[in-house]
């Protein structure tokens, strides 16, 4: 492969306003495959205020980053089972409490770390326990993209298939392009390219679209702080924190750079995000995979894309109905062949990580810290399976596979750990050895 190739924008380059504006075009569709409607409907919340809420949280983001972290702020899945619950019982505003309260969480645990430093981080974890996590990631949103490219409301449909296949294709395609400006816009073609097709196959419905209002105001709802709602969603704070801490390892791994150092002002500019997001009626909000895949199959890491990704999210959300009815008319066969490759490109990178730092797997703690990751992590996300704890509160596989690869990190010794006992510098070398 050539060197013009695997040229990169890093993230401190600065490029055009017409680049800028196009590839910041390719990660807001890229939001759209997943990172802001979607979660926000599960959750019975209005999805143009999600997408609102992500473009305000994410421009909140780089301010306090300073514009250093490439990272667009999308909605947590994690919280979809207690907002439900908790909107059933005692309303969408009890909820939102909720979703203020774990944005202050967020903020409490940044300056902690800010205090303590983050040095005990990269001890707790290493480049095995970080790839590993990575990796589950990646893989545990697989049933997302394969649902929607293999089957509709009937079942395995075949057009719903190919066009998923092509989207999927056609991506792979575009980014496998030598040099020139189309190989950094894989995404953005691919969905263009997919939708089309989609419309002579009556899959794409415009009535909404044409229903639908150029200009008008954000349909807003306040919070309501009740204890016990509070107490219900609060705790999950620290499971959605696991999932940014594993999103500032996967940037840094796909940008080649360490963002660790900037961890606390990362997790208190998401917990002022998070805050404002509940207050206007939205979600909570966290780094998100599907840009970071978007980097990844680019190779474009610049910053500036997301300012303005965020500009086009909180104009579309919250000013411009028929472009979110638009947005919203985008095939699922079409999100999910890009979500394929999207996803892929992040349980990749996590396997890149074990290469780049030489984890030795020849060694039983890694060996064992990887395995029992992966099976419980991967396991857990593609049966959606979680641990109750109490009426509300979940744990899912993801925080728990994080919790095992942090334990076994610690509590397994290593082999040359082992080979250092077995040679007890004490021992009388006159003494007989025995012979296996």
């Amino acid at each position: 492969m050539s060197e013009k190739h695997m040229e990169i924008i890093g993230p401190d380059e600065k490029i055009s306003p017409v680049k800028s504006g196009v590839f910041g075009i390719q990660h807001f569709m890229a939001l759209i495959s997943g990172g802001a409607i979607v979660p926000a409907l599960l959750m019975g919340l209005d999805p143009s205020i999600a997408l609102m809420c992500t473009g305000i949280g994410t421009l909140i983001f780089l301010l306090v980053t300073k514009g250093r972290i490439p990272a667009y702020l999308g909605v947590s899945f994690t919280l979809i089972s207690a907002v439900v619950l908790v909107a059933g019982s005692q309303g969408i505003p009890a909820a939102l409490g909720g979703v203020v309260a774990i944005g202050v969480i967020y903020i409490i645990i940044g300056a902690i770390i800010k205090a303590t430093g983050t040095g005990w981080l990269t001890r707790i974890f290493p480049p095995v326990v970080t790839g590993s996590i990575i990796a589950c990631i990646g893989i545990g949103l697989a049933p997302d993209a394969i649902s929607m490219v293999f089957k509709d409301a009937g079942g395995f449909s075949p057009i719903v298939f190919g066009i998923g296949m092509l989207t999927l294709i056609s991506c792979i395609a575009f980014s496998s392009i030598r040099g020139g400006f189309i190989s950094t816009l894989p995404v953005l073609l691919a969905i263009v390219l997919g939708y089309i097709v989609c419309i002579p196959c009556g899959l794409v419905d415009f009535q909404p679209i044409a229903d639908a209002s150029w200009l008008g105001l954000p349909n807003i709802t306040t919070p309501v702080f009740d204890l016990s709602a509070i107490l219900c969603i609060a705790p999950i704070a620290f499971v959605i924190i696991v999932d940014h801490l594993g999103k500032i390892l996967m940037i840094s791994g796909v940008c080649n750079r360490d963002y660790i150092p900037m961890l606390p002002k990362s997790l208190i500019g998401n917990g002022i995000a998070t805050a404002i997001s509940g207050a206007l009626g939205g979600p909570a909000i966290t780094p998100i995979a599907e840009n970071i895949g978007v980097m990844g199959v680019s190779r474009v890491y610049a910053v500036r894309p997301y300012w303005v990704a965020a500009t086009l999210s909180l104009i579309a959300g919250g000013f411009c109905p028929k472009f979110s009815a638009l947005l919203l008319s985008i095939p699922d066969p079409v999100l999910g062949g890009v979500s394929l490759l999207l996803f892929g490109m992040i349980a990749a990178n996590g396997i890149r990580m074990f290469v780049d730092n030489d984890v030795d797997f020849g060694d039983n703690r890694n060996m064992m810290v990887a395995s029992v990751t992966l099976i419980v992590g991967i396991g857990m996300m593609t049966s959606f399976t979680t641990i109750p704890v109490g009426e509300f509160f979940t744990i899912p596989g993801l925080l728990l596979a994080t919790i095992l690869a942090v334990v076994l990190n610690v509590v397994v010794p290593s082999s040359a750990d082992a080979a250092n006992d077995d040679a007890d510098p004490g021992q009388n070398e006159n003494e007989p050895q025995s012979a296996d």
